[in-house]
């Protein structure tokens, strides 16, 4: 991770201004909490449950980082999180539906809500997260929602700035993490459309591209789809998978009937690899549109896999990250 530049000198974010992270307490959002705290805001985290969030607290000075619960399906919580806050980033998001998390609920109508509140408040400058494929007029519901919440938010936010990752990648995700779990106890990996195309983009990227958007007079009101420098095909991920744990894994093609099979079977059980939904968003690909502006127009240079992805792998290495690399 490397910060080229600023992108602008006319920052509508003071320094020490207030900055509210609407599901600040997930996979992406300790890394926005840490990047803001670092850069000198006050963070406010909204979560479901403020408890779950306690171990951001040593990210920054004392009183710096604030917790608060809120639920982004309220009114009142939403009005609430907003109160005296200068800039927001609602990073809310689901990658499968169950029980009462539903797309649409909080993808949708949910990131309307938080806009509409932030708008309410008079922030100054805000962020929504959404991801590559996002689309208003998809029929695949995820893709949908996002699309949907990207168009009420910039209903009620014009300057907002939408950022769409790819795939991104860190220490905590829930992609290459669950793929080398999988290679520690299933004889092969399935590759399931593994012609589809990935673009991972670090997490710290990610969390610079908010900070930067947050701060950059340029980005307001703009799209940016975040992807990293490697472009590779589901199977050739699996297999890196494969060979940086050291378990040596065969990557097995599934035809498009047995894909369709385990997907229905992920719509049900938790534990598969993907469900229908993502199955239809895997089949599209997941790589920046070309002419769309992406981490560079942030003034961050995108981090290739080989400056994460060894060392996530290690300790599913046989013996962990102490245990010698093949040669």
């Amino acid at each position: 991770m490397t910060i080229l530049h600023s992108t602008s000198t006319a920052s509508p974010l003071p320094v020490g201004a207030l900055v509210t992270v609407i599901g600040g307490a997930g996979f992406i959002g300790r890394y926005v909490v840490e990047a803001l705290a670092r850069a000198g805001y006050r963070v406010r985290v909204v979560s479901r449950h403020a408890d779950s969030a306690l171990y951001l607290k040593p990210l920054g000075d004392l009183g710096q980082i604030q917790m608060v619960t809120g639920n982004i399906r309220s009114d009142a919580d939403m009005a609430a999180a907003f109160a005296g806050a200068a800039a927001g980033v609602n990073l809310v998001g689901i990658l499968a539906e169950s029980g009462d998390q539903r797309f649409t609920e909080l993808q949708a109508q949910g990131a309307a809500r938080a806009a509409r509140a932030a708008a309410a408040a008079g922030v100054q400058a805000y962020v929504q997260m959404s991801a590559i494929g996002a689309d208003a007029t998809s029929r695949i519901a995820y893709a949908r929602s996002k699309g949907e919440g990207e168009q009420q938010v910039l209903t009620a936010l014009p300057f907002a700035v939408i950022l769409r990752p790819s795939l991104v990648g860190g220490p905590e995700d829930q992609f290459f993490n669950r793929f080398a779990g999988m290679a520690r106890i299933a004889p092969f990996l399935p590759a399931i459309s593994g012609d589809s195309l990935f673009q991972p983009v670090y997490v710290r990227d990610v969390a610079d591209a908010v900070l930067a958007a947050l701060q950059s007079g340029d980005a307001r009101g703009r799209t940016f789809e975040l992807g990293g420098p490697d472009v590779l095909s589901f199977t050739a991920i699996l297999q890196m998978i494969s060979d940086l744990t050291g378990l040596d894994r065969p990557v097995v093609p599934l035809s498009d009937f047995t894909s369709g099979l385990l997907a229905k079977l992920g719509d049900i059980l938790p534990f598969m690899p993907m469900n229908s939904d993502q199955l239809a968003m895997l089949k599209k690909g997941n790589i920046c549109a070309p002419g769309m502006p992406g981490l560079k127009d942030l003034g961050i240079a995108p981090t290739p896999l080989a400056g994460f992805i060894p060392e996530m792998m290690q300790r599913f290495r046989r013996g962990g990250r102490f245990a010698k690399a093949a040669a």
